[in-house]
């Protein structure tokens, strides 16, 4: 697994002050797509534990609200181990600060059951589409896109979305 690049300070992909991680890969190939440097599963730097520690120890500053965590598609068969770590590693480092995690993959066909959204706040899910780009969105690029409050939406076995 590869990432592309670390944020240490990013006001833009979720509330408050974030650190923010763009994993290296995805399939979708959106038409347009922000990012598309991070297409290519071999670009970008390798993803280690010593990048994890990278990242946590960005996290440990008390003006930083949470970590973001984009792509390319960090929730890919070749990047979901590695999201999980990063996942884990900083819920239980930072239990009161918000992971948000942004995917191509929806909640109900593909995400639901990944052990991984044990430890996400707050999901970002479906493919960016061209054609219902909105500059006006908060957190997404397309209105078919949701942001879903993960916690409440296990607890209840239904999409419940972001209201804050």
């Amino acid at each position: 697994m590869r990432y592309n690049k670390i944020r240490k300070m990013d006001i833009a992909n979720g509330p408050g002050v974030r650190v923010s991680i763009f994993m290296q890969g995805c399939e979708f190939h959106c038409k347009n797509c922000f990012n598309q440097e991070t297409w290519g599963f071999d670009g970008g730097e390798k993803f280690t534990d010593e990048t994890i520690e990278k990242v946590l120890n960005a996290c440990d500053k008390e003006y930083v609200e949470g970590l973001s965590i984009l792509g390319g598609e960090p929730m890919h068969p070749k990047n979901i181990e590695g999201t999980t770590k990063l996942a884990k590693a900083f819920k239980e480092k930072f239990p009161n600060k918000t992971l948000w995690v942004w995917s191509g993959f929806t909640f109900e066909k593909y995400l639901k059951e990944k052990p991984v959204l044990n430890y996400v706040d707050v999901l970002v899910d479906g493919q960016y589409v061209d054609e219902l780009h909105n500059p006006t969105l908060k957190w997404k690029g397309s209105s078919n896109q949701r942001v879903i409050d993960v916690k409440q939406s296990l607890k209840k076995d239904k999409v419940i979305l972001f209201e804050k």
